[in-house]
């Protein structure tokens, strides 16, 4: 004879066999929709203006992206004589190769414009470790390139076409600490002029210098830009859907209002920007990597967006005109990055500009805990380990506040059963029991409201955190340790989030029934509700709220079994 199985064991298998079910669902979900879009094909070469590589100069472009003499900040109507560029028709290759340990740049030699920036340091997935991030490129379906010329009255880039330069070859590497200067020359009527781009073995800063030889009998009056054209595509492996906040994609500067200030897309397709600042700079943002011009400090420069008919975005900025006078040699400087959002690097270089690393509102809170997150990590040299020891020092931080709590907790569950006959007594009278559980309150010197303390303690920092996890280039790719091999992504197969409702729910067994019913069954539903929303949270951020709770029910049990021991009475 078959045993009969009680109705509470079969609804406990039924929960369960759904509950297993759910969890592979999500897992083939996550198979399928949220892993990282394969690497596509690359050309081997940026595009050319649409031209070929051999073929001949680009024809003129009645809407020229390049700033006209309005730009500079004083109007000259001479600069619509501006000379001729010089043509090279016979150039078998117009692209110049540069590759360094932290970069592979590829530079046109008509303009001088970069045109490709891979960092190889960064791969674009863990599966393809020998494919390096693509940050800049034309062609391939996207346009992301950084322009730099000669403007003005006599400037060689004032025109619809730009100058050909010529170099000693296609190819150039740089070693780890070395400095190369890649020189680009061309004449143009009779002044020579060098276009020289230094590279750093290691750095992604690099030093643009214009350098103007005057052999005629006037002066050459000009003003330098800079400027970084894009699309607004989201960047490549960044189209899969995801929860929460979405990294910023966009243009941003510093201004004397303001140290950090985001121009949107949505902002230039309104209207033009224009600005003037004291030195700065200008940028173009998306998750973890960026690219910008830096200005010269000393110098007055003008900050200008726009939208160009084709529906991409420009932002750059132009410095004061300078004259070189007849038989002299004058100089124009700028520097470019293109390179990760390295806080302690982007410092070094300009004033605000590690403020491109966006934490949010909580800025003055991400900041002391990357900092305290970075050294730990390089006592311990695992990032994941680094989280582990941060969320322990929180927790003792915290801790004298957190046990007041508790103790609220453990004398909230004392005083339940006459709570409890309280509601069964006035269940018809809501105003009399409100008197009555204020009245038991102050009578066993209870705070209702002390035990939503450790719950609202942790969250500025849970915040912070998910900023400093989600902004930080640093624990991009960050490995911790078994399955979790990125701390920024997900955990594939949901362990931490699952572990980390566990904890809530025992912790939960831990506190006092809630005296209104409703929010006894709302508060039932927090660890589910936690559990779905990180799912899809950075595994480091999931890491800390799991050794959070984990902390807390252990602390939450040690004071108070120690509180109750002690409202004990006691036994002759």
């Amino acid at each position: 004879m078959i045993p009969m199985i009680s109705p509470e064991v079969q609804r406990i298998a039924l929960l369960v066999a759904l509950g297993l079910t759910g969890y592979l669902m999500i897992l083939a979900w996550n198979e399928d929709y949220m892993q990282p879009q394969p690497a596509a094909e690359r050309a081997t070469a940026p595009e050319l203006d649409g031209a070929t590589l051999s073929g001949p100069a680009p024809a003129a472009d009645p809407a020229s992206d390049i700033p006209d003499a309005s730009f500079i900040g004083a109007p000259d109507p001479a600069a619509e004589q501006a000379a001729a560029p010089v043509r090279d028709a016979g150039a078998a290759d117009r692209l110049i190769r540069v590759t360094t340990p932290s970069q592979e740049v590829w530079i046109d030699r008509r303009g001088g414009d970069i045109r490709r920036v891979h960092l190889p340091r960064y791969p674009v997935n863990l599966d393809r470790p020998d494919l390096p991030f693509e940050l800049l490129d034309v062609g391939n379906g996207r346009l992301y390139m950084a322009q730099s010329g000669l403007i003005g009255p006599d400037g060689l880039d004032s025109g619809s076409e730009r100058p050909l330069y010529r170099t000693a070859r296609a190819n150039y590497e740089v070693g780890d600490g070395e400095t190369l200067a890649v020189e680009l020359e061309a004449e143009v009527g009779d002044v020579k002029v060098q276009k020289i781009f230094e590279f750093h073995g290691g750095d992604y800063l690099v030093d643009m210098i214009y350098r103007v030889e005057n052999r005629g009998p006037e002066p050459f009056r000009a003003s330098l830009f800079g400027q970084i054209k894009r699309d607004a595509k989201e960047p490549p492996g960044q189209e899969s859907f995801s929860l929460g906040p979405q990294p910023y994609l966009g243009a941003a500067l510093t201004t004397p209002d303001s140290r950090y200030e985001k121009i949107e897309f949505e902002d230039l397709d309104e209207g033009d920007f224009r600005g003037q600042v004291q030195g700065g700079w200008i940028a173009f943002l998306q998750h973890y990597f960026l690219s910008a011009w830096v200005a010269n400090e000393g110098e007055s420069n003008s900050y200008y967006g726009r939208k160009r008919a084709d529906g991409t975005y420009i932002v750059g900025y132009t410095g004061p005109l300078a004259t070189v006078t007849p038989g002299g040699q004058g100089e124009w400087r700028s520097r470019f990055y293109a390179g990760p959002k390295d806080q302690k690097r982007l410092e070094q270089i300009a004033d605000n500009l590690n403020l491109t690393v966006d934490y949010g509102f909580l800025w003055w809170l991400a900041v002391p805990l990357f900092a305290l997150l970075d050294w730990l990590h390089s006592l311990v040299g695992n990032w994941g380990v680094a989280i582990i020891l941060l969320t322990v020092l929180v927790k003792l931080v915290l801790y004298p506040l957190s046990s007041a709590s508790y103790k609220s907790m453990a004398n909230m569950r004392r005083v339940a059963p006459q709570m409890k006959r309280l509601q069964e007594r006035y269940a018809d009278d809501r105003q009399k029991l409100s008197q009555e559980m204020m009245g038991l309150y102050k009578k066993e010197g209870v705070n209702p409201l002390g035990g939503c303390l450790p719950m609202l303690l942790p969250m500025p920092i849970f915040i912070a955190l998910y900023w400093v996890l989600f902004e930080s280039v640093e624990l991009r790719q960050a490995p911790f340790a078994l399955w979790i091999d990125d701390l920024a992504a997900m955990d594939p197969f949901f362990i931490l989030p699952l572990l980390m409702g566990a904890t809530m729910y025992v912790q939960q067994l831990l506190s006092p029934t809630m005296g209104d019913p409703m929010q006894a069954r709302i508060m039932k539903m927090m660890p589910i509700m936690f559990t779905v929303l990180f799912l899809f949270f950075p595994a480091g951020l999931v890491l800390y709220w799991l050794v959070n709770s984990v902390l807390s029910v252990a602390q939450q049990w040690y004071v108070m079994r120690k509180a109750e021991m002690a409202a004990a009475p006691v036994k002759n």
